[in-house]
């Protein structure tokens, strides 16, 4: 009898972590569509589709090179060397 007793308390405390981990990852779950939902809108402010975020990436980094260069054709000579 004591066997049995033994693997239903088992059984039992395996559910409860299955139970207490299923809770965590909801509440995790919830955590990052709240997170995709602000970044959503906050990219909709930008005007920014998400599907072309590689693209807008891409042209503000081109866009911060060329400002570079121009800034550094601005100074003097003898101040970049």
């Amino acid at each position: 009898m004591n066997n049995l007793e033994d693997k239903l308390k088992l059984v039992k405390g395996s559910l409860e972590k299955a139970k207490d981990l299923r809770y965590k990852a909801e509440a995790r779950l919830e955590q990052l569509e709240k997170q995709e939902e602000e970044l959503l809108a906050e990219l909709k402010v930008l005007e920014v589709e998400p599907d072309k975020l590689d693209e807008e990436i891409a042209k503000l980094e081109q866009e911060i090179e060329q400002k570079l260069e121009e800034a550094s054709s601005l100074l003097p000579k003898e101040l970049i060397q």
